[in-house]
Order: C-alpha cells, then structure tokens, then sequence
C-alpha cells in the first residue's frame, strides 16, 4: 500500500553596470507589493530578482516596475520590466555586471510605491573560505505556522537557501484534508479552498503561501536556489500521472503538469531552462568559488517510473505476501529516477568540480537516498498495544497501517516513493560518483524528518553521506504514530542511518569549510504559535579524509 504521509519568462533585464535608477512611470492607480520581493540561482556576477504587483481594480494591461541593486546607497544596477496580465503580474529579472561574493540590496518601484528591500549575496570566485546555507523542504500552509522561516531569517550569516520542494501543496481545504484540522484550529485554511487544477488555481495557491510575512523575511533575507517535488504538481507525481491525480475527473495529467510548471516559473525566483529544454528540465549547477560545486537534480516530472504500491503490487501466495517476488519487481533495471541524460550530466559536473581540486560537492535531491527498512514494532510493543495505537488513527488509514506493520516485519522498505524504490537507478547513480572519484554531500527533503546517513552500495562501499532536511510544517509519518519512537527505531535497525528524528520542525544549516562540512538540524519549539524557541537538535560533521560522519553533538 501507499503510506501518504501528505495523503515562461519575458520581459528579462539585464542591468548595466552603475547605471542611474530608472523610475517608472507615474501610476495613476494604485498598486502594492502583498507577496514581497525574491532573489534566487546566484552566480557570481548575476542574480534573479523577482517581485509581484498587486494591481488596483483599473488596471487591464501590463505595468512597468522599475528595479535597482545597491551596494551600500551606490546603484550598480538597474533597469525596468512589466508587470503583465500574461504572467500574473509577477516580475522576475537577471541583474548582471555584479561582483563576486558581495552581499547587495535590490527593490522594485511603481511610481511612488516601493516594495520592500531585500538582501542577496552573489556566490564566490576564487579562494573561498567558508559558506553557510540554509537546506529547507515541505511547507504545508494549513499545516502549522511558517515559523522555521523566520528563524532562518534571522540566522546571523546566510550565504543562500537551498528548497528542496514541496514549496506549496495541491490540496483542498476541508478539515479532514491533509493538514486541514491543524488549518481549521489557526484559521489558516487552503485558498482557493478546493484542491488545485487550472492555472488560475495555482496561481492564487502560490500567492497565499508568498503571502506570509515569516516566507517573505527569508526570501528578503538570502537568494534561494529551488527544485520542485510532488505537491508543486500533485502528490507522488511521476512522469506520466500521479497518485492524486485522477485523469477521468481531471483530465490530461500533461496538461496539468504544464499548467503547474508554468506558475511554478512565475512565481519562482528561478532561472528557465536554457537551450530550448522542456520546462521540466530544472537540474542546474552553482559554483561556490574553489570550495564547493551545488548540482540541483529532478526527481519526479522528467524520467520517474511509475511507483509500486504495497496494496497493489505486492503477489499474495496462498494467503502470505510474496516478498521475494516483490523484491525482484522492484530491483527490476528500468526502475529510474535521473534517466540517462540526466545521469550523464551530473557525473559531468561532478568530475568538472573533482578535477578543479574542489573539496565539496553537494548534491540537491528531493527524496531519501538512504536504504531504509520499516521498523519492525512488534519487538517492542505487545499487540495489545500495537492496536491502541492504531485505534487512534482516523479509520480510513487504520487497515493500510496494520498490513504495513506486518510488512516491515518481512524487511521491506520504510517507502517507495523515495529512492529505495528504484534500487537499480541508485545503483547506476553510485556508478556515476566511483565514477567521477567523488563522495558528495547528498541532500534530502519530502520526508518531514531529520536524516544522517552513509550511503553504501551493493557492495557496501562508501558512496557518499546524507543529510535529511524535516519539514517547515508538514506533518510527519511519526507525527502520525505517536509516541512510537519511530526516528530512534529506524536508525537502530539500519545499517547505513545514523541518525533520524520523526518528530522535529524546522530546517538544515550546512556550513563548508575546506576541511570540514558540518551540518546542524536547527528546530523549533512549535508551529501552533508565537512566540517559539529555536534550538539545535544535533550536530554532525564530516570531513575531507572521508572517514564517515562524527558522532552527535546534542544541545
């Protein structure tokens, strides 16, 4: 079965270089700045700004936005742009002819309005000592308060953020929706209050989830590099369909996928695929001086097979699930997430950063790469207690949970939707790393916990380290089976976790150094309310000898 744990660019400017702001033109009707302003995809001497005007009730045609960039009160870029009907009048601009590793200040202009100030900081050339990123996924708005965000915000030094997806979510906004009773209880419902289809759908979606101040503080406060998951789209999206998408009541899922990717790059401060690809083509590097090289990947829209289900594709023999047949199913070799092509040009840039002597490469993923089994529970629970447990849980999920628990028993993997379900293609992606002599920091979302884990192949050789990102607000799988200790259970029963809690809200701050990664799982104290309290939970490192990862260090 399925365990839902959820249940084109115009008008580009390119400034020139100490160039006099440029005033729009006087608006005779009024405007306003609702969703703040975004930077995003940093290079070192260009950065995406983007902003959204809210029109007044007049206005029918596009309308010019001026931008600028300061460093100190000194303009060294600017330009104008149009805010249009055609792209929901958002703006979003390439400011060119910046300087390597400095942090500059940009807004947007409307005739008097001004919108908010926001800080970005291109990425480093040359020797580079440190860089500190923040590593953010899953933010589900009826799900709790934003307020991961504004602890991010207010960390003393961030350089960039990384998403990694799930950056809105699709669904409706009934109670028993994903989220919806925590959504009910702090007012903070789906709008429009109804799951997502047309483009207006997404749009509107988009800009209530910009619409909260604690997400506007961290885009104002850093550039974010971004990458879809699922709910961008629809939940456990694959390349032809999805498990929330019905094609029968819905209709075409390209259809769909087109009309939420083409909101996605509107709303998004992110640069469109180059070269004529397909708009499902966000994989994209960045290069952090002589430190660090950054590979974003695409997991989901462009080579994903379909995902097995438990329910369904488990064979039942004389009554007993037949795991080995399962377990041949899924190892079958056309079972991928990258695809080719994909591979190929990530084994392209990370043989690229080896070769120019960088320490570090950090690989952006969505999904668990880690092989993780479901725990089995009944080593520690009596059934007695197993059933009180599931007692508890709403009574639609109450069989599903009872045919998992039994099983994990049988050693089969914790979820199919991460990598674990396509073995065969994280097979060839550990190739590809032995490949290029690399040993990348893979980063991870979707799972709404905090992961460490050694990443081993077949063989059990070292491929690489992970670490996992919990969610902003989404609820997690041990959220759901509390008080079951289900994070220290799954690093106990498998070999390559070292780590995980299911129960945390919050984000990822990875700071490298030529020696040393080090990566600290910042949470907070709630998201039901404010004010809260920021603590880490643990932090762990890693350094160039490539010895593995360090012990804890608890708060």
């Amino acid at each position: 079965m399925r365990i839902d744990r959820r249940g084109l660019l115009t008008g580009l400017g390119a400034g020139a270089l100490a160039a006099p702001a440029v005033a729009a033109p006087k608006q005779a009707v009024a405007v306003a700045f609702l969703h703040g302003v975004a930077s995003g995809d940093p290079h070192s001497d260009s950065v995406v700004l983007w902003t959204r005007v809210t029109p007044g009730t007049d206005v029918s045609g596009a309308i010019p936005v001026a931008w600028r960039v300061m460093d100190g009160e000194r303009v060294v870029a600017s330009g104008t742009a149009e805010a249009s009907p055609e792209r929901d009048f958002t703006v979003k601009v390439i400011a060119g002819g910046l300087r390597a590793g400095v942090e500059y200040r940009y807004d947007f202009r409307v005739g008097d309005v001004v919108s908010p100030t926001g800080r970005v900081r291109t990425l480093p050339s040359g020797a580079t000592a440190d860089v500190v990123l923040g590593v953010a996924s899953c933010q589900l708005y009826p799900g709790g308060l934003f307020n991961a965000w504004e602890a991010m915000a207010a960390e003393p030094r961030l350089d960039a953020v990384i998403h990694l997806g799930d950056y809105i979510y699709e669904y409706g906004a009934r109670e028993n929706d994903y989220g919806g009773a925590t959504g009910v209880q702090l007012s903070r419902l789906h709008q429009p209050p109804r799951e997502i289809l047309t483009l207006e759908d997404y749009r509107l979606r988009h800009a209530q989830y910009k619409s909260d101040p604690d997400l506007q503080a961290a885009h104002a406060r850093a550039a974010f590099i971004c990458v879809w998951d699922d709910h961008e789209v629809s939940n456990d999206a694959w390349m032809q369909g999805a498990e929330n998408h019905q094609p029968e009541t819905e209709g075409d899922f390209a259809a769909k996928k087109a009309t939420a990717l083409r909101a996605y790059y509107e709303w998004m401060p992110i640069r469109e695929p180059a070269g004529g690809l397909s708009l499902e083509h966000v994989n994209r590097s960045f290069e952090f001086g002589d430190l660090a090289t950054l590979a974003m990947v695409e997991t989901r829209l462009l080579n994903r097979a379909k995902p097995l289900d438990y329910e369904i594709d488990m064979p039942v023999v004389d009554g007993r699930p037949d795991v080995e047949a399962f377990r041949r199913t899924l190892a079958a070799p056309e079972r991928d997430l990258l695809g080719e092509p994909q591979r190929d040009w990530l084994k392209g840039v990370l043989t690229a950063s080896k070769s120019a002597g960088k320490p570090w490469q950090v690989l952006g993923n969505q999904i668990v790469m880690a092989r993780v089994n479901g725990p089995d529970i009944t080593r520690i629970a009596s059934d007695a207690q197993i059933e009180g447990l599931i007692s508890g849980l709403p009574e639609a999920v109450q069989p599903g949970i009872r045919q998992v628990i039994q099983l994990y028993r049988l050693g089969v993997p914790f979820s199919l939707d991460s990598w674990d379900g396509y073995p065969a293609g994280r097979e060839r992606l550990y190739a590809a790393f032995a490949e290029a002599e690399v040993q990348p920091i893979v980063l991870a979302g979707d799972s709404h916990a905090y992961w460490v884990n050694e990443l081993k192949d077949s063989a059990g050789a070292r491929r690489a380290v992970e670490f996992g990102t919990s969610a902003i607000s989404s609820p997690s799988v041990g959220d759901a089976v509390a008080p079951l200790p289900l994070g220290p259970l799954l690093s106990a029963n498998n070999d390559e976790v070292v780590f995980c809690d299911q129960s945390a809200k919050g984000y990822l701050l990875l700071t490298l150094t030529p020696e040393r990664a080090e990566a600290k799982l910042q949470s907070v104290s709630t998201i039901l309310a404010k004010p809260f309290e920021t603590r880490t939970v643990a932090t762990f490192a890693v350094t160039r000898d490539e010895t593995g990862i360090s012990a804890p260090q608890r708060a």
